[in-house]
């Protein structure tokens, strides 16, 4: 297994395909990254901005460039030594049209060779759903909208289908001999007729059933009488003013079908196939079966044989039923494959040692180093300042279970009752169980999962790991303490989980145990994103950079020790794990989080702000029935957003204003309070954008900007600092650095779809060859220029060049080196964080300013003896006497204690590289 020394992700796109991404590469090269981290690249549905909506996994996404495009990608990238990192998606596909393997379903119902591939409960306990899908897309009720004549059956190349606008669902082949027996006496059409019939579950089924089609289409142009009869079938299922018997036909013929057309907002409540999350429009299979597996990873297999994949990224790893099966058959099959997975990890959360993997995506590490630069003491001050600006006064664990109480009854209820009715299915069966009605188990389940506290356990027919045995016995009580009425239910499920009944129906490795428990974990993880991510933390915005994926808001920042104690437990477990500060999942840039973190350092001051802004704003807000919109909370979010994410350059300035509005209405929907994506408010949105206008407003008699951008220059001032130091932590760490794309440059993005922008590459490859030529050998000189202009970002770029360069001449010192915290003494000692990296006679020594405020006035930067004065790291007395700053080329004799000014005199970060190493 060859670990990446860096890697940089691509969102591959119809505007950012293979040949786009070709002209990267040697800028990618020359900056130190050694593999290129792509999103998904297999087949998705049509204009996809993203690649996760895949219809076909067994083909290269056509709309990226297709197979030569991807070789000679492949081929340049081989030619500079790089990697190619592949983010799968084995938990899901599109449910779409595109989905040629779902739609064969649909025609061939349980003749289809894929009709067990996707996560549908073809027995479900509503007869309605009984033998169908549910398929939720239509604008309004069914009928209603089948009556306003919306849904038709249409006749062309691909057979007979139901359309609803772009939608199209093929008939059944059973529907095609009701439509059209009635003709077939005397004529070719029977002889198509036994072709379809004959054609499923054959071994060629998909093909035969293809050219019978094509047949019938073939004599559609040929014979009159073929014609007539097909444009009867269609002509009697066409309703038409005063023709109810049409009308009538066409939703028999729709009823006779194996999917169920259904409003959409009704997935919400009622629900027989597995849904990423609560999108509708993804559905979910299952990659626990074999077959599944092998079919759906044949191509990437190939090209990871093939060396042109060298690792993998599995996505939503906890989507799946048995994650730790599914990952030792992915690595039996990928030998030699970096392999990394999309895991979010609560704070006390440890990644099952079992799994034969490198380490998650990062988001861990994320949050670390964002916290590390928070100022924690200024906690319960903030917590003050929040509260009494917004009027909040719920608990924060109040608000999560609440809100994840109102997720389990308003979008995932359908999920809730299929899992109670399995429950009740079971509890019929057991003599302790018996007596349970369904609605009380289903009251108990609710409880127990609404308090879960991680994404979900990891039970299998294997031996319970401690760490799930006691965090669903701790749920457990949690659920009995707040439900007490509930407790012989909760007490069974308990035992079910974790199988100490002696019946052999409900312990492993019974198959219905493996199915009940998996549905159960299944459903946690969904709650966990949906309840907690994607709502509270759009509500509850003490300071918005602790609230980000895989985050805790609870916790104000942590410590340098705990920092430390977080990368030894890297450096033991998971060495080649990745760090990641920003990806397309995170809520906001990783500078506009480095720029809202200094909030911590100056609560006073952003206090002041906030009554000022309060007052001087008050006019420009709409006032409804007593209200004012948008409200204190929401005010409270903006404002926050506004100072992290404020464009530099005054010519992003008209963009920015759309932006921020689109966000607006984004968080607002999230947060459910006064609008939601099921029943969105469009008048109070439009309030709220409309504020975000008038707040932007560049004339000259916008009081709130006059006062805003004074103190917004000097939040980015200050974000910079920290954005520096939280760069080169990253790049000399534990683990693996990660490089969100453009973010080499200031990232000043917003949640997705903001932060899939194109990235300008030009300007970033101008910046880059500036860098490596300039200064004339003069790299004093050149560090001058660049910290003269900061704004442009090429003081990132150059931090970042630098500090790769210097990771890839010496990989294994930090692939494989120890982490040592190194000791600060001084009157700076708490704003300067310090670590080495060994490896037998090999060094590295990272040292990295925080809380930059009390540091340095605004527009300087904390540099020299006469801003660190005293303050000094001690190095062990093994340590290296000579060293060398790779970030400005000075040499550093008998460091042992290393002055903090002598380190940081030019240039506001130091890494350096023993001499012996060089």
């Amino acid at each position: 297994m060859r670990p990446p020394v860096a890697t940089y992700r691509i969102q591959f796109n119809p505007g950012f395909g293979f040949r786009a991404a070709r002209s990267i590469v040697d800028y990618l090269a020359d900056l130190g990254v050694t593999d290129l981290y792509a999103s998904p690249i297999f087949e998705a549905r049509p204009g996809s901005p993203h690649g996760y909506d895949v219809t076909d996994p067994n083909r290269l996404n056509p709309e990226l460039g297709g197979e030569a495009e991807f070789e000679s990608l492949v081929s340049d990238l081989q030619n500079k030594g790089m990697g190619w990192l592949q983010d799968i998606v084995p938990n899901h596909m599109a449910f779409s049209p595109g989905n040629r393997m779902l739609m064969d379903v649909f025609e061939s119902g349980p003749g289809s060779a894929y009709y067990r591939f996707f996560d549908i409960d073809w027995d479900h306990y509503y007869p309605g759903l009984q033998g169908r899908v549910m398929t939720p897309f239509l604008g309004g009720p069914y009928g209603e909208t089948l009556s306003d004549g919306l849904i038709r059956l249409v006749y062309n190349e691909n057979g007979f289908s139901i359309t609803y606008y772009d939608w199209v669902f093929p008939l059944s082949l059973d529907s095609y001999s009701d439509l059209l027996e009635p003709a077939a006496e005397g004529s070719p059409i029977l002889q198509i007729l036994e072709a379809l019939k004959s054609a499923r579950g054959s071994a060629d089924g998909a093909e035969a059933i293809f050219q019978a089609k094509q047949d019938l289409w073939k004599r559609c142009q040929e014979d009159t009488g073929v014609r007539e009869a097909v444009d009867a079938a269609v002509q009697s299922h066409t309703p038409e003013p005063g023709e109810p018997e049409n009308l009538r036909r066409l939703d028999r013929l729709i009823s006779r079908q194996f999917f169920r057309l259904a409003f959409w907002k009704r997935a919400g409540e009622e629900i027989n196939y597995r849904r990423f999350f609560q999108i509708n429009d993804l559905i979910c299979l299952r990659a626990e079966d074999e077959a599944v597996f092998a079919h759906t990873h044949t191509l990437l297999l190939n090209l990871v044989r093939e060396g042109k994949i060298t690792g993998l990224r599995v996505d939503h790893v906890d989507g799946l039923a048995d994650p730790a099966g599914y990952l030792r058959r992915l690595r039996s099959e990928a030998e030699d494959a970096f392999l990394v997975v999309e895991k979010i990890l609560e704070t006390d959360e440890e990644i099952p040692a079992s799994w034969p993997i490198q380490g998650t995506t990062g988001y861990e590490f994320l949050n670390r180093v964002n916290g590390v630069l928070c100022r924690r003491e200024n906690g319960e001050r903030f917590e003050r300042i929040y509260r009494e600006f917004t009027g909040l006064e719920e608990p924060l664990d109040h608000l999560i279970l609440r809100h994840r109480i109102d997720v389990l009854e308003n979008h995932l209820a359908g999920e809730m009752d299929n899992l109670a009715f399995r429950f009740k299915g079971v509890t019929a069966r057991n003599r302790f169980g018996s007596d349970f009605s369904y609605r009380r188990l289903r009251k108990a389940l609710s409880t127990i999962i609404a308090r879960f506290p991680v994404y979900r356990s990891y039970l299998n027919p294997g031996p319970i790991r401690d760490t799930d045995r006691r965090r669903i016995d701790a749920t457990i009580d949690k659920a009995k303490t707040d439900g007490p009425d509930l407790a012989p239910e909760i007490d069974f499920i308990h035992r079910v989980l974790l199988r100490e009944f002696d019946d052999p129906s409900l312990s492993a490795p019974d198959p219905e145990w493996q199915a009940l428990v998996a549905k159960f974990q299944q459903l946690t993880a969904p709650l966990a994103a949906k309840g907690f991510e994607d709502t509270t933390l759009y509500v509850y915005n003490r300071l918005l950079s602790l609230n980000d994926v895989g985050g805790d808001p609870a916790e104000f920042g942590c410590s340098p020790a705990e920092f430390d104690e977080f990368n030894r437990r890297k450096i033991e477990g998971w060495p080649h794990g990745m760090n990641a500060t920003a990806t397309h999942d995170t809520k906001r840039g990783e500078d506009v989080r480095a720029r809202i973190t200094v909030l911590s350092e100056i609560p006073g001051q952003w206090e002041e702000r906030l009554h000022r802004w309060r007052e001087l704003n008050r006019p420009l807000k709409t006032l409804e029935e007593g209200r004012e919109i948008p409200d204190a909370e929401e005010s409270y979010l903006l404002y926050q957003t506004l100072l992290g994410s404020y464009p530099f350059d005054d010519h992003e300035a008209d963009q920015y204003v759309a932006r921020i509005q689109d966000y607006f209405i984004k968080a607002l929907r999230e947060a459910e309070r006064h609008s939601s994506w099921i029943d969105s408010d469009e008048n109070y949105e439009q309030a709220c954008t409309g504020f975000v206008e008038r707040l932007l407003d560049r004339s000259e008699d916008n009081p709130f900007l006059k006062d805003f951008l004074p103190f917004q220059n000097k939040i980015a001032f200050y974000g910079m600092i920290n954005s520096l130091s939280q760069t080169l932590i990253k790049i000399s760490a534990p683990g693996i650095p990660d490089f969100y794309q453009g973010t080499e440059l200031w990232d000043l993005s917003l949640v997705d779809p903001d932060n899939r922008r194109p990235v300008d590459f030009a300007k970033r490859r101008i910046y880059l060859e500036e860098i490596q030529n300039g200064g004339d050998g003069d790299r004093l000189g050149l560090i001058r220029l660049l910290l003269s202009s900061p704004r442009d970002g090429r003081i990132k770029l150059f931090l970042i060049h630098q500090a790769l360069k210097a990771r890839n001449a010496h990989p294994e010192l930090f692939a494989t080196g120890g982490y040592l915290p190194l000791e600060v003494r001084g009157g700076l000692k708490n704003h300067l964080i310090a670590f080495a990296r060994t490896s037998e006679d090999r060094w590295a020594m990272t040292a990295a300013p925080r809380f930059a405020v009390d540091l340095a006035a605004e527009g300087e930067f904390p540099l020299g003896p006469e801003v660190w004065g005293d303050t000094e790291i001690i190095l062990p007395i093994d340590s290296p006497l000579r060293w060398k700053n790779v970030l400005t080329d000075e040499y550093l004799e008998d460091g042992a204690p290393m002055p903090a000014g002598v380190l940081l005199k030019h240039f506001p970060a130091a890494f350096c590289i023993s001499e012996d190493n060089l």
